[in-house]
């Protein structure tokens, strides 16, 4: 195969890395409260643990869990937490009791938590006590033997925490529901820490289930082992090393650790490197946001497009210290040009697009960190990660659109429980179709086209959203946009497009169509407009095209 990415590297990013087959996640964590036991790991809502800390509370976690009658090596244990401290405490001391994670949404409606809990098997719940209602309402229709309920305020020490707990459910009236037999945060502080067990995992031992988002119909489990999650971990840090200091780096984490993005390249990836991860709890909550933000000289962030441009026009980013970031990264969606323009005239730095999904640990391309400007593109293949753009079965030259298909260390082993659902996404080869299309230009970089699903074919044409959503995007008075084919008598689809403005503006579709007509064919151009207060968006803000379908 082709390789030409590989000369695009930066210096010191090599073409592949070693891989040590039996690392698991918790040597990863073992390293690094050796190395930075008193250096703080997470910060939220005021407290904070170090690296020593998150040893301790995770060995106890893993004590509690170990002790559970019924529960046994790779029984899996669902996380339904926003981000909290519990959060990775909770996901090392599955791992330290030999167990599986399961990351759950905890704004899940009732059907949806149904049937993830049911479709993984799970024997322990831990959820956030504003979340127990949902689980209370399935709680008679699933296989859940033990629950522990934990509030915000549980691992911020006397008075903050109480305080905490008090604010969100009385004056915020987030109300907390009893669940019968459910224990509280105490039942940890009360265990013996839990020295390493016999059954301790191993790189091809499974770490997590990651469910993917639905957008073809019920979500499905990736099955992410050890060495997935360590091997991405590894291509990561190999590829921002230049921009690393072990020991010094501190992150914002707005994303929710729950999402795999966020659990890679904010949790695990800055465990390894024994930086501090700030977690975000409420990132909608833009005022706190920006008052988090404000209190430190952070040095990275992660977020998605409408994460950045809702940053950028709030009115107190401008009271925000930039001087020491050194890297924004961005995913889950492509960044429109607008909001790459503007982010770096705040900032100072590019925001730095990447790709990948829940079925690769996620991250199979992005930018090199010696690019100085937006480029549209999401980058370079990850060293060890080969990358072939396929129409069926055949590879595609370079410059026409194929799907995206995979092969590296970071893929999943297939879903849980569908054999015939993974074998439907690989192909006889052994690489992962992922669904989307892109392009490859002659240097090895990689520009999604679309979702292979959401293209609109009019009138035989194809006609790809993401491209009408980045022209439309930069219009001054756009604040965000979504578009998706509708049925037409003539075209047989055509364009819609729906439209946020920013304050005080007004749009017609006469004046988009307009705007649009010298960077867009006609046939490209929208036939429906509908402008909105809001578009509908995934828990990490990428704007959901089948909501506007539906």
């Amino acid at each position: 195969m082709n390789k030409p990415w590989i000369r695009e590297y930066s210096p010191g990013v090599p073409a592949s890395i070693d891989l040590d087959p039996d690392e698991s996640v918790l040597d990863i964590v073992d390293r690094a409260v050796e190395q930075f036991a008193d250096r703080p790991a997470f910060s939220n809502l005021g407290g904070t643990i170090t690296f020593g800390e998150l040893d301790d509370l995770s060995r106890r976690f893993a004590s509690w869990l170990h002790a559970l009658p019924g529960v046994k090596p790779g029984d899996r244990v669902a996380i339904m937490l926003p981000n909290l401290l519990q959060y990775p405490v909770a996901l090392v001391g599955i791992w330290r009791a030999g167990l599986v994670a399961v990351n759950v949404n905890p704004m899940y409606t009732a059907s949806e938590l149904e049937h993830q809990l049911n479709d993984s098997g799970v024997t322990v719940l831990v959820v956030f006590a504003q979340s127990a209602g949902t689980y209370a309402e399935v709680r008679a229709r699933v296989g859940v033997r033990h629950v522990l309920v934990t509030g915000a305020g549980d691992l911020l020490g006397f008075p903050r925490g109480p305080i905490v707990n008090f604010v969100l459910r009385f004056v915020r009236r987030k109300p907390v529901h009893h669940v019968p037999g459910a224990l509280g945060w105490s039942a940890i502080s009360a265990c013996e820490p839990l020295a390493d067990i016999a059954s301790r995992p191993k790189g091809s031992d499974l770490a997590c289930l990651q469910y993917t988002g639905g957008t073809t119909g019920r979500s499905r489990g990736a099955m992410l082992t050890h060495g997935n999650l360590v091997a991405n971990v590894r291509q990561v840090n190999t590829w921002f090393a230049s921009r690393t200091r072990r020991g010094e780096e501190i992150m914002v984490a707005p994303l929710p650790l729950y999402h795999i993005y966020a659990l890679t390249c904010n949790c695990l990836c800055y465990i390894d490197v024994g930086g501090h991860n700030i977690l975000i709890t409420d990132p909608r909550d833009l005022k706190s946001f920006v008052a988090e933000l404000r209190r430190r000289k952070f040095t990275a962030i992660t977020g998605v497009n409408t994460l950045y441009q809702a940053l950028i026009n709030h009115p107190d980013i401008r009271s925000v210290d930039f001087s020491a970031l050194k890297l924004a990264s961005a995913g889950g969606m492509s960044v429109m040009p607008a909001t790459a323009r503007e982010w770096k005239e705040l900032t100072g730095i590019m925001i730095h697009e990447g790709y990948g999904l829940s079925e690769t640990s996620p991250v199979l391309t992005t930018n090199p960190v010696t690019l100085a400007d937006y480029n549209g593109s999401i980058g370079l293949p990850m060293p060890n990660t080969l990358i072939s753009l396929r129409d069926e079965d055949k590879e595609v030259p370079a410059g026409e659109p194929g799907e995206i298909c995979v092969k590296g260390p970071q893929v999943m082993r297939g879903y849980w429980n569908d054999e015939e659902g993974t074998a439907r996404v690989m192909t006889h080869d052994g690489y992962f179709r992922t669904g989307d299309i892109a392009v490859m230009d002659e240097r090895g970089y990689f520009r999604i086209v679309d979702r292979k699903k959401d293209m609109i074919n009019v009138s035989g044409l194809k006609v790809y959203p993401n491209e009408v959503e980045m022209a439309i995007t930069n219009h001054p008075a756009v604040f965000e946009a979504g578009c998706i084919g509708v049925p037409d008598e003539h075209t047989g689809e055509a364009v819609k497009l729906f439209l946020v403005l920013k304050p005080g503006q007004t749009l017609s579709l006469e004046e988009v169509r307009s705007y649009l007509r010298d960077s867009l064919a006609a046939y490209k151009l929208p036939r429906h407009l509908e402008i909105r207060d809001s578009l509908p968006k995934s828990n990490i803000g990428k704007i959901l095209r089948r909501k506007l379908r539906d």
